[in-house]
């Protein structure tokens, strides 16, 4: 019989603020990670810190911010008008205080709860601000939270603002690195929403002039089938253009904010621009071929916007205003007057999209009944039983919200990968689907192959994205292949389908490759997994003389004992992104066109030794 438990006021406890952010970071800035991800907690914390200065800039105070990151810390320097000096330690140190309460300070914010600050302060080892205002200022540390000390500053000749170091807690973030790529584009996604703001990163300029024009210029991987078309109105934006990719690629902003998961504002855009262009041509277009290859930034500036969580990246307010016009109303009528007139002033452009429009209404209907038949094979295949080993929480369960972001597939070669790693996942949030063999090389091939190659239409299925984004059933697919040639034969392969017809998955940051130890080096007493051959090195100099030294040359070689330390809270994955220096069809064209010399020296020359030296050398230190 089980030991009873006791439950009485001993039981009850209360948590200051610090305690709390600690004791529940997941709470205040989504997952934790350790930099290897854009969403990363990390990354949330220069962006508590760096939305407090947008928002003054935003009132109309400081036209630059300066960003340094070096030896794992974060300095972020505004020139607005500086936090008020007797406030500057509670601001920072007291939940649910800020001046954003007051609409008057800051009429149409991002940071509203009174939150951001405290918890970079909380999950840092050193927290460091300063304010300076009309020649006097004050300085306050903390360590974890925890005040040290403050001091004020009677004369200083530094221009009003405000002064914030930190650097994160190593024991929370666990061996954090910052990669300058994702700061770099989360700053000139500030830029882009803020025109004639510069920030300067590293002592690099990032500035815009065009606003969500330049966004879609720098985002866009495939060549527009016509200008941009750029539309603005009183707090609104709107840029789109289509091209001959697959799918819908969305860029949502509220206030300044990028809301990477939509909201009520992306779902009226979307729904409103299938309803304008269909009026507009006066033909009952469906609006998923009105919308297909479609990429398109929206922002809308909203007072008191209501988030679904405290990162910010899904907007929940149904109206523009509290007690205002409904925001799909807002979006509609700018939409009707804006779009319309501008259609109509440009007939090639409204030519363009109704060929676009056309030519993915042919592509529908051809592929109907090809659709009905790929899903009954499916079924028939037993896809949840033979190709794919299930998780319990799925990303589009909303019941499970609270795991949803952990969830995550891999897509591994052969059965004695797959069976490690079966059994060795967690099997509430981590799915294994096998392949057989290497995969049909899709390059130049139509969508039509998708449903007709068996393994094609079974991973399509399993991660349940024909429809769309939407319907993804895993937050991270995960290519999990071994490291030699044959391996990443198999990689470039898969990245080559999903460039071709799932490109949102990559641009929404959902497509990783596994890292896995090249070698084992191991004594009496400790073990080492070392995923480079310098790290090789390093561990055979720690471990002195002769340890044992164990080559992993497949996945198939890793004990399923040993696959737990590599896929659990360690587990290191590289993101595959689109630079902005190429485009899917460039990419392709490398990857799988016919220039066979070229692509064999690429794979030989990126296996994973010298891969991580170049990756390394981007990293921010």
């Amino acid at each position: 019989m089980a030991e009873a438990v006791t439950y009485n006021e001993d039981n009850i406890r209360s948590l200051d603020w610090k305690e709390h952010i600690r004791l529940r970071p997941g709470m205040y800035i989504g997952k934790l990670g350790n930099g290897n991800a854009y969403d990363d907690g990390v990354y949330i914390l220069i962006k508590e810190v760096l939305d407090n200065s947008i928002d003054e800039y935003v009132m109309g105070y400081g036209k630059k911010i300066e960003v340094k990151v070096k030896d794992g810390g974060v300095t972020i320097r505004d020139f607005g008008r500086g936090v008020p000096l007797g406030k500057l330690v509670d601001v920072v140190s007291k939940i649910n205080t800020g001046a954003k309460y007051d609409s008057k300070a800051f009429k149409k914010s991002v940071g509203l709860n009174g939150v951001g600050t405290k918890a970079v302060n909380a999950l840092s080892d050193y927290f460091e601000i300063s304010a300076f205002r009309e020649g006097v200022g004050k300085k306050a540390i903390f360590e974890r939270g925890e005040l040290i000390s403050e001091e004020e500053i009677p004369s200083t000749e530094e221009r009003n603002g405000t002064l914030v170091y930190f650097k994160p807690d190593n024991t929370v973030f666990k061996n954090y690195k910052f990669k300058s790529e994702f700061i770099e584009r989360m700053l000139w996604n500030y830029c882009y929403l803020n025109t004639g703001l510069s920030i300067w990163f590293n002592g690099e300029r990032f500035h815009s002039k065009n606003g969500l024009k330049d966004l879609l210029e720098e985002k866009i991987s495939d060549d527009p089938l016509y200008p941009i078309v750029h539309l603005q109105g009183d707090d609104i934006e709107v840029a789109f253009t289509h091209t001959n990719s697959y799918g819908e690629e969305y860029y949502s902003f509220v206030n300044g904010q990028h809301t990477t998961q939509g909201g009520t504002h992306q779902g009226a855009f979307r729904e409103a621009f299938a309803r304008v262009v269909k009026e507009f041509y006066g033909k009952n277009y469906e609006p998923t071929d009105i919308r297909s290859a479609v990429i398109a930034a929206v922002s809308v500036k909203v007072i008191e916007p209501v988030f679904e969580s405290q990162t910010k990246t899904k907007l929940g307010s149904t109206e523009i205003e509290p007690g205002g016009k409904s925001m799909r109303a807002f979006i509609s009528d700018f939409l009707k007057e804006k779009l319309d007139n501008y259609l109509h002033k440009n007939p090639a452009v409204a030519e363009a999209i109704e060929k676009k429009i056309k030519s993915n209404e042919k592509e529908r209907k051809d592929l109907a009944g090809i659709r009905k038949l790929a899903r009954e094979r499916a079924k028939k295949a037993n896809l949840h039983n033979k190709k794919l080993r299930d998780c319990r929480v799925h990303y589009n369960d909303t019941r499970n919200n609270d795991r949803a972001n952990e969830t995550v597939i891999f897509i591994t070669e052969g059965d004695s990968a797959s069976g490690s790693i079966t059994k060795s996942r967690d099997v509430n949030t981590q799915a294994v689907f096998s392949l057989k063999g290497k995969p049909l090389n899709s390059f130049g091939l139509t969508k039509k192959i998708v449903y007709e190659n068996e393994e094609f239409n079974l991973i399509q299925a399993a991660l349940n994205i024909e429809e769309g984004l939407e319907g993804l059933r895993y937050n991270k697919v995960i290519i999990a292949t071994d490291a030699d040639v044959d391996g990443m034969h198999i990689r470039l392969l898969l990245m080559t389908f999903f460039l071709q017809f799932f490109p949102d998955l990559i641009r929404n940051n959902h497509l990783y490759i596994l890292q896995t130890p090249l070698f084992r080096v191991r004594n009496k007493k400790v073990t080492k997994y070392c995923y480079s051959d310098q790290e090789r090195i390093e561990a055979i100099e720690e471990l002195g003389k002769n340890p044992e030294i164990t080559r992993f040359k497949g996945l198939g070689e890793i004990s399923p004992d040993e696959f737990k330390n590599f896929i659990g809270d360690d587990i290191r994955l590289e993101p595959v992104v689109i630079s902005k220096d190429s485009t899917i069809s460039d990419l392709l064209k490398f990857y799988m066109g016919k220039n066979t010399p070229e692509r064999q020296e690429f794979i030989i020359g990126n296996l994973r030794v010298e891969r991580d030296l170049a990756e390394e050398a981007k990293e921010v230190v």
